[in-house]
């Protein structure tokens, strides 16, 4: 299959974005401390876990930072605020659906700050239930045409592969693969692909899928990017998605 996606320009950049204002490691270890909350500090038993410490390590975060982590999520060590996800729901410019995932430890700064943002920028925050219901939970895996090439990997041949491991989607982009999939089967493909010599794909998550992207005309294009840079620059906003096609 074919289609449009915002991977490549988007992680480039959140990942300048996030070296620039240097709160990268902050960011990472809060999504440790949120997975070791929700599924217990052994990482290999909690998969969502070993996922957040593995793309922290990616990044060079140090040891005791990562350790720090794991013991505020499971209670061990009482430093400050919990931490919470919180989702927030709202329109873009030209409607557009946007979520907006957040790891906080101040609930009333981040809705303030959101819809602050959200305000600033043609936009508008919605209640609960408003815009999430256009999206749905899948695991996704992006793996560049470079680690397919390296692995001497033929495409036809790993798609058939990741359809067994449970893949219900398989993009093809100019630069890349994305592979799309329930989230009961997320570990399986992931395992699938270690199998077929790829043991860090370029990028691999739960995320939230629109489940039919809206085509825009430029205008909406260029607001929708101001309105993402304003939500990203947010220190709590962990991801953000919309229906934008």
């Amino acid at each position: 299959m074919s289609g449009h996606s915002k991977w490549s320009k988007i992680q480039h950049k959140k990942g300048k974005a996030d070296a620039q204002r240097g709160n990268l490691f902050t960011k990472l270890c809060k999504a440790i401390t949120m997975a070791a909350k929700d599924g217990g500090g052994d990482a290999t038993m909690n998969f969502s876990l070993r996922l957040a410490v593995e793309k922290a390590k990616e990044e060079n975060v140090p040891k005791d930072n990562i350790d720090r982590s794991i013991k505020k999520g499971t209670g061990e060590l009482k430093d400050g605020e919990e931490i919470q996800e919180i989702i927030y729901e709202g329109y873009g410019p030209g409607g557009i659906a946007v979520l907006v995932e957040t790891l906080t430890d101040n609930k009333n700064r981040t809705v303030s700050e959101v819809k602050n943002a959200f305000t600033k920028h043609n936009g508008s925050v919605g209640g609960p239930g408003s815009v999430q219901w256009q999206f749905e939970r899948r695991g996704v895996v992006a793996i560049s045409n470079n680690q397919l090439a390296i692995n001497n990997l033929d495409k036809e041949e790993l798609e058939l592969t990741l359809i067994e491991a449970g893949a219900s989607d398989i993009l093809e982009f100019d630069e890349h693969i994305e592979v799309r999939c329930p989230v009961e089967k997320f570990q399986s493909v992931l395992e699938a692909l270690k199998v077929c010599g790829i043991t860090k794909p370029e990028d691999a998550g739960l995320k939230w899928v629109a489940k039919e992207e809206v085509a825009v005309d430029g205008e909406t294009v260029e607001k929708m990017e101001i309105l993402y840079d304003a939500l990203d620059a947010l220190d709590d906003v962990n991801e953000i998605y919309t229906n934008e096609k």
